[in-house]
Parts: structure tokens; C-alpha cells; sequence
């Protein structure tokens, strides 16, 4: 029989919590199931820094259990039928190298003791074993997993990844920015002081815009990638004495190089505008000549960085549409005049991220924060104009209605007169009629969401315990259980706590000890077949498990009792 207790985590989780316990998943593996049943089911696990304990009776189903859930430390018998112990070692060093593990054995030879030093094996402990060792030897093991997580998260190590992976992040951040995410000051600082661009706060600067054209087109993604990284080394090489260069590839494809003036004086120079132009007609002929390929460049007006790089890059991208369209190889420069537009888009609206991805995640107070601001930006810029009003409720709308087919339901159903509402059309003609709207709408979408939410786990819990139940004699491991509800045991075992409060574990062994406690008082059945009828292999498992709870044997108990 396979036994499983507690709550789940993932190894990188070892570290602490309220208490300073640490968070694991410990994993025992005997052939004698009598000895996987005492240490999975009376050895206090959790004040010993264990989350969740998994036993099984083989080393094929350690395997198979390992393939699906993360272990931090395996105590293992070292002889078994089939895959012994320290072949199961092993093969978890070669597989999973940060698993720890700890062999038990009747045999005191110490051949068996050094091959298990030969395969990384952290303890070895002989039977019968006491539990305060079995506790001792697996705390041990928890303090150098703490270590050497410890050591993962340094700061020379961060430091080191970090420098690996610097240019995605650069580019990542900038993306980010372009695309018009919020940061605070402090944050937006932190970020460049990070990466290593902490000086470019507050400094001039012009998007270089770089559209690949003929032969690029024809690329697969990694020679294009490569193109693209010869591309950046050039602008580096070309623009480097005069500018600092930042650059990312942005959502419609086109290199986006931030272009900052190293002098404050030298933005407003009219040589650097016509040195910028002579200088993007030298890049030109060097993709053409060395790379084989054509591009079209556009360079914008000066700006401060950041007020001003969201605006620029929407100025960028509308006037490499409206100018340059299909034809190839050109440099354009904007003049230093904005254009004009007497209709803007609600930048509230489409700033990342998006209504439709807080929704499906649920962010109910992010969506909130969002609403407002989107309201306050029509509010601030001529919010009861028709067009304004009719963009906003159109995307809202398009996100509601997105995200109630998601789960299954329909409009009318969700929202009723609403629906009658929304199809006869615009039924909003202020923005304060929207922020109604908008808020009404999302309330009820947010409690039809939280009711299929508590229904779907109240459905779980109901099958969960109807499976224990009808199973005591059986197999109610985790596993076991999490097959029944088809879902994870990790998640399984977290959702019975956020809703009943108890570990999956305990009230397993309490549904035990309840009907042990009717047939010893009430029936006829002997100790042992008791002991079968609850699942127990042999019966001193049930007696050692009896005892600990109620601080007597069975049939102590019954004399006392029946």
C-alpha cells in the first residue's frame, strides 16, 4: 500500500515560513509495507520540516512517482525485488540531482555503507531504526538543502546569470516601455540601475526606427535573429562616438533603437541631425554590402527620456505607415514638430497589460486600477466625445464578452436586460453612464466567477471524501485520490486545506480512527481484520497508529469500551 500525507510544494520552495519551518517533500521507499506505513502515518512530519510525505513499496513506483512530483529527499531501503535501493539512487542522481537521499538496511556490512558513499548517498542508517534518528537524519539533510539553495540565489550567482542573460533583459525592459507599461520613478531606476543603463534618465534621445526589407523576408527565425544581432553590432559601431545605443525588436517586427545624445547641448545641434542622416545612409550601404539585404530607416524628433519615448515610438510607427509604406530603402527623419491629430486613442486602454489578460487572470483590483485610470483620461481630454465613448464601451465590451464565453456562459444568460441594452447599441452617453456600466458589468462577472470557483471546489471536496470513504480497505494515497478527481495531487492536497482547513492527510486517518473506534466498541470483528478493513497491511501498523492517537492499544481500548 502507498501512503501520502500533507500538502504539496516544489523543491524551490526549501526555505522557511512562519516558524522558521522549513518546506519539503520527503519520499519513502520500503519493500516491507508495514515500515512505509509507521513512518508515513505516526512520525510528526510537519514539525520536522516536512510539507508532504509520499511512500510507496518498490523502486519502479519511486520512479514513477518522481517523474510526476517534485522530491527533495528520498529514504530508500537498499534491498528490494526488483530495483534495489542503490540502483534507485542512481538513477535519481543522473535524473534528479538535487534529490537527496538516505538509505535504510538490516545489513551492517560496510560494503553495503561505501558503495552508498560511492553514489552521493547522504545518510545511512540501519534497522530497525528509531524515529528520533530517522527525524535527525532527514533534518540534517533539510539544513544542506537550505544551504545549497542558499548558495543558488547569491549574489555572486545572480550576478553571473544575470551578465549572461543581460541583452534580453535590456531588450525585454525596453519592449516593455515602448509597448507603454507604468513604472514609478524609483522602479524605473532600479530596473536601469540593474541592468546597467541607470544614466539614461532624464537625457535626450531619438528612436532610430529599422524596418528589414528585401532577402530578410526570406529568412528562417535564427539566420534572422543573427541578422538582426549583425544589424545592432553596426548601429553600434556606426552611431557609438557620438550616441549610446539601447535597442529591441518590437511587435511589428521592426528594430527599435533608443539613440541617446552623450552631450545634453548636442540634441538641439542642427550638424548631429545632419550627421545622423549621413551616418543611417552609411548603415544602409553596410547591410546592403555585407548582409545582402535592404532596410528603411526613420529617425524621430529629440525627446526626454522617459516622458517622452511611448509618444515617440506611436509618432515612429504612425509615420513609417503613412510615409515610407512598401517602398524600400529609405531614410526619413521626422521634424521636430508633433503631429497633429484631432483624435488620439485612450492610452489607459491598451497599456499592458491588457483588460482581457487581467480578466482570465482574475486581478480584480488591478481591472479596477485600470477602469480608472481610463476613465480619468477621458474625463481629462474631452471624454464625451461620441468617438472616445464609442472606443472605450466597444473594447470593454469586447473583453466582457471574451471573457464570459470563455467559461462556457452566455451574454443574455450572464447579464440580462444588459444584453437587450448592448445590442440596440451604444446605450452610454457619458462617461459617467460607461463607469456604470463598466463596474456593473464587471461586478457580476467577477461574482459569477468567484460562484463557479467555490462550486468547482465544493464538487471536489464532496468527491474526495466520498472516495475515502467507499475506500478505506484500499488504497487512499494521495496519488490514489488525485487519479479519482483527475486533477494534480499538489493542487488536490492545496485545495482541501483552503477549504476544509485540514490537511488531506489528517482527515484520512481521522476517518480511520472514527470507524476504529465504532467496531472496536460496537462489532465482533478481531484486531487484525479491523486492521484490513482500514486499509493497514499488517496489524501492527494499525496498532502503532491506534496507540499514538488515543494513547492505548486496540484492545486495550476494547476492554475499556465495548
Amino acid at each position: 500500500m502507498e501512503t501520502q500525507a500533507g500538502t504539496g510544494c516544489v523543491i524551490r520552495r526549501i526555505g522557511t515560513e512562519r516558524g522558521g519551518a522549513a518546506i519539503a517533500q520527503l519520499l519513502i521507499v520500503d519493500d516491507e509495507v508495514h515500515v512505509v506505513e509507521r513512518f508515513t502515518t505516526t512520525i510528526d512530519w510537519k514539525a520536522a520540516g516536512i510539507e508532504q510525505v509520499h511512500g510507496v513499496s518498490s523502486g519502479e513506483k519511486a520512479l514513477a512517482l518522481l517523474e510526476r512530483t517534485s522530491i527533495d529527499i528520498v529514504i530508500t531501503d537498499i534491498r528490494m525485488p526488483g530495483i534495489t535501493g542503490l540502483e534507485l539512487i542512481a538513477d535519481i542522481q543522473r535524473r534528479w540531482p538535487r534529490t537527496k537521499c538516505i538509505l535504510l538496511s538490516g545489513h551492517s556490512d560496510f560494503h553495503y555503507a561505501k558503495e552508498a558513499i560511492l553514489y552521493g548517498t547522504e545518510d545511512y542508517l540501519l534497522k530497525p531504526v528509531k524515529e528520533s534518528d530517522l527525524v535527525s537524519a532527514v533534518q540534517r539533510v533539510l539544513g544542506k538543502l537550505a544551504a545549497e539553495w542558499e548558495e543558488v540565489v547569491s549574489r555572486q550567482r545572480l550576478e553571473h546569470t544575470l551578465k549572461e542573460h543581460l541583452p534580453s533583459l535590456r531588450s525585454g525592459l525596453l519592449g516593455e516601455l515602448l509597448q507603454g507599461r507604468k513604472l514609478t520613478a524609483s522602479q524605473l531606476q532600479d530596473q536601469l540601475r540593474l541592468l546597467g543603463l541607470d544614466d539614461f534618465g532624464g537625457k535626450p534621445f531619438a528612436i532610430m526606427m529599422i524596418r528589414l526589407e528585401e532577402h530578410f523576408l526570406h529568412y528562417d527565425a535564427r539566420s534572422l535573429s543573427l541578422m538582426e544581432y549583425a544589424i545592432g553590432n553596426m548601429v553600434e559601431e556606426l552611431f557609438g562616438d557620438r550616441l549610446d545605443s539601447w535597442y529591441t525588436k518590437e511587435t511589428h517586427d521592426y528594430l527599435v533603437f533608443v539613440m541617446f545624445a552623450r552631450r545634453r547641448e548636442s540634441a538641439d545641434s542642427p550638424e548631429l541631425s545632419s550627421w545622423l542622416e549621413r551616418t543611417g545612409s552609411m548603415l544602409q550601404t553596410a547591410v546592403s554590402s555585407y548582409l545582402k539585404g535592404k532596410i528603411s530607416i526613420l529617425v524621430s524628433r529629440w525627446g526626454t527620456f522617459p516622458d517622452h519615448l511611448t509618444e515617440l515610438y506611436n509618432q515612429a510607427v504612425t509615420a513609417f505607415r503613412r510615409s515610407i509604406g512598401s517602398e524600400q530603402e529609405l531614410f526619413m527623419r521626422l521634424h521636430d514638430v508633433p503631429d497633429e491629430q484631432e483624435v488620439t486613442p485612450l492610452t489607459s486602454l491598451y497599456e499592458p497589460p491588457t483588460l482581457i489578460h487581467m480578466l482570465e487572470a482574475a486581478r480584480w483590483d488591478a481591472i479596477s486600477e485600470k477602469l480608472d485610470a481610463l476613465f480619468g483620461e477621458m474625463e481629462r481630454h474631452g471624454g464625451e466625445s461620441q468617438e472616445r465613448l464609442m472606443e472605450a464601451y466597444f473594447s470593454l465590451a469586447s473583453a466582457f464578452a471574451y471573457i464570459v464565453h470563455k467559461s462556457g456562459r452566455s451574454m443574455p444568460e450572464l447579464i440580462g436586460d444588459e444584453y437587450d441594452k448592448m445590442i440596440r447599441g451604444i446605450p452610454q452617453r457619458s462617461v459617467n453612464q460607461l463607469k456604470e456600466w463598466a463596474y456593473r458589468m464587471l461586478e457580476r462577472i467577477r461574482e459569477e466567477t468567484n460562484r463557479e470557483t467555490k462550486d468547482s471546489r465544493t464538487s471536489v471536496i464532496r468527491d474526495i471524501r466520498a472516495f475515502v470513504e467507499s475506500h478505506l480497505s484500499g488504497d487512499v494515497s494521495l496519488q490514489s485520490i488525485a487519479d479519482h478527481v483527475h486533477l494534480h495531487p499538489v493542487y488536490v492536497s492545496k485545495i482541501y486545506k483552503l477549504e476544509t482547513g485540514d490537511n488531506l492527510s489528517d482527515y484520512v486517518n481521522r476517518i480511520r480512527m472514527d470507524k476504529a473506534e465504532y467496531l472496536l466498541k460496537h462489532g465482533t470483528d478481531k484486531i487484525y481484520e479491523i486492521a484490513a478493513m482500514l486499509g493497514y497491511q499488517r496489524p501492527h501498523s494499525f496498532n502503532h497508529a491506534f496507540k499514538k492517537q488515543f494513547g492505548m492499544t486496540p484492545q486495550e481500548y476494547r476492554d475499556r469500551y465495548s
